[in-house]
């Protein structure tokens, strides 16, 4: 059975990434890319779908419990976990190592397993599963190796110690003592290839060390939060697929907004609007060189079709993202359906030119070298957004609902002009600046007229409506409006009183219990987190410094013992919901913990 969300650590090697639960099982892992099928796909079904446990050994045969303790080794993605135990009066400990070191060639997962004390036994079972589950490779020996083949794909198991097979499982049982060490490495690679080299699982512990201690080094940001922004920008770095540049919202797909309901969507992809925020976050705290590569991409994704902008792309600039239900599957604690794909990529959300946009405009203003077909495909999203910018849309949320006239997006078509005419007026690009400062003024006025509520002294989700949206809280963050303008304190304020839960977190919007709402789903969701690092943003940007301060805090406390966020916080339950760890929780976390540095409001 699958553990609680909270209760897994992210490692990954930036072109994927597993998920490893508190007991030492392995129980999600696509091969080789983020996007690619599932080897262990026990998280959202059962053992029967895949995994790989390593731990302590029961002699009545109850598998392993949690790890007495685990973190990871400094800034790194390399992971500990220990265990204490007792053979009759005799103490032991024990320690598995897991972590992914990036590569240029097979993708590896390593397991190092080191006796710190007394003797242990120790089991490695290693269940592998291709397809999400659904199919059972041919698991046999090829000179002393053991590998798996199904279709495409095989994987190889590297083992200082003997394996055996057992109902399709791959066992290994033996004892450390003190100052032990046996390393287990499985590698993917296509199954028409050659084996892939022996693995060197200390030497590969060593670069990975390496290499994370490097890239935390770049890190500008010394203020009271730093292990919180250094511990995000590790995961986001994570999220990043290194070969092409690309930023997946999430490593894996599925897991609920809603537990137990149908609210599961694959975010193993690059969205453009959460690329774009990650990128603003890792060009304010110093890594120029991230941000040029997710430029790059976005220029090769929307070549050719720049007046067709998607939402979404592969993590290789793919296109079509057909979503299907693996009905094999159960889901996560009987969360159905399992999606792969996601139908959204052909949204109309016209908020993400905004968001688009402002990311090259920070990349612009950060010193980032000019690139002149940026530059022009930024124009070419301005004339688009002339002819469309009124027309209503899907929105930020991606509703499956009918299109509406959503205020945050009409502020983000500003921003889109905004920022366009201010790379004209710096000289770096020609445009009809007249023309496009009128439209500026004319999206912003329809906003102002349509979108605002004067009896209540607050914006609305869209224009006509009562219902109120968290996405609002954006307008004095990007500029529309200053943070002063009692629009602006009245729709805060309002977004309080009727979009906050008991613990004074967010809702992205009124969902309406079980009846299908705006977003066209049934069901309820948890407290969005990025709604609510906004509301501590927006806090401190009037003024409430210390309120915003306590908010903040208490999101920090949201995390689990890695310091890892997933999309929401079930108020009711008491546990992080929805993919994880998400990107769009750990960027506005870096940018709170920014401002509030920057305005000095924070204890200690």
């Amino acid at each position: 059975m699958a553990g609680r969300i909270e209760d897994y650590a992210l490692i990954g090697d930036m072109q994927t990434a597993a998920l490893v639960c508190r007991d030492g099982t392995a129980d999600w892992l696509c091969l080789p890319r983020f996007d690619s099928h599932a080897v262990f796909a026990g998280l959202l079904g059962t053992e029967e779908h895949g995994f790989w446990r390593i731990g302590p050994a029961h002699a009545d045969g109850t598998e392993p419990p949690a790890a007495d303790r685990r973190r990871y080794v400094g800034d790194s993605l390399i992971l500990e976990s220990e265990w204490d135990t007792r053979r009759g009066n005799v103490p032991g400990t024990v320690r598995v190592t897991d972590f992914m070191p990036p590569r240029d060639g097979a993708p590896q997962l390593v397991r190092i397993v080191e006796g710190i004390k007394g003797r242990v036994r120790m089991r490695s079972a290693l269940r592998m599963r291709f397809s999400y589950g659904r199919v059972v490779p041919w698991v046999h020996q090829v000179d002393g190796r053991t590998v798996a083949v199904a279709g495409p794909d095989s994987i190889w198991l590297d083992a200082d110690v003997e394996t055996h097979g057992e109902d399709l499982t791959t066992y290994s049982d033996f004892t450390v003592k003190e100052g032990d060490r046996v390393a287990f490495t499985i590698s993917w690679q296509p199954s028409h290839h050659p084996q892939p080299p022996l693995a060197d699982p200390l030497g590969a512990l060593e670069a990975t060390s390496e290499f994370w201690r490097e890239w935390v080094d770049h890190c500008t940001y010394r203020g009271p939060y730093r292990e919180a922004v250094v511990r995000s920008l590790i995961t986001l770095k994570a999220l990043t697929y290194a070969p092409t540049g690309g930023i997946v919202a999430a490593p894996t797909t599925s897991l609920p907004e809603d537990i137990g309901g149908v609210r599961n969507w694959d975010y193993r992809y690059t969205w453009l609007r959460d690329a774009a925020i990650t990128l603003s976050s890792l060009l304010r705290t110093g890594y120029r060189e991230e941000a040029r590569a997710w430029r790059e991409w976005l220029l090769r994704a929307v070549a050719g079709d720049p007046e067709n902008l998607q939402i979404m792309y592969g993590i290789a600039g793919e296109r079509e993202l057909g979503e299907a239900e693996l009905d094999w599957l159960p889901g996560y604690e009987s969360s159905a359906p399992v999606r792969v794909g996601n139908g959204a990529a052909n949204q109309l959300q016209l908020d993400v030119y905004g968001e688009v946009t402002e990311a090259l405009h920070l990349a612009h203003m950060t010193g980032l070298s000019r690139n002149d077909y940026a530059s022009l495909l930024q124009l070419k999203l301005i004339r688009y957004l002339e002819d469309h910018w009124d027309q209503p849309d899907e929105g930020i949320w991606e509703v499956r609902g009918p299109r509406r006239h959503f205020v945050h997006s009409k502020v983000m078509a500003w921003v889109a002009v905004d920022r366009t005419i201010k790379l004209i007026e710096s000289g770096d690009a020609d445009g009809p600046l007249d023309k496009w400062s009128e439209l500026r003024d004319t999206i912003h006025r329809d906003v102002c007229e349509k979108g605002y509520d004067p009896e209540r002294n607050t914006f609305t989700q869209s224009y006509g409506s009562k219902e109120l949206d968290a996405s609002l809280l954006l307008i004095p963050q990007v500029g529309f409006l200053p943070p002063d303008d009692k629009r602006v304190i009245g729709t805060i304020e309002a977004i309080q009183r009727e979009l906050s839960t008991e613990d004074g977190f967010i809702l992205r919007y009124p969902t309406e219990g079980a009846d299908e709402g705006v977003d066209g789903l049934p069901g309820d969701e948890g407290a969005f987190l990025a709604c609510s690092f906004w509301m501590a943003d927006d806090l401190a940007m009037i003024g409430r410094v210390d309120e915003a301060r306590k908010l903040f805090e208490k999101l920090l406390g949201l995390r689990n013992d890695l310091g890892l966020l997933a999309e929401e916080w079930d108020p009711r339950l008491q546990r992080q919901v929805g993919n994880f760890p998400q990107a769009f929780s750990h960027v506005p976390l870096i940018d709170t913990a920014l401002r509030l540095t920057a305005s000095g409001a924070y204890g200690g």
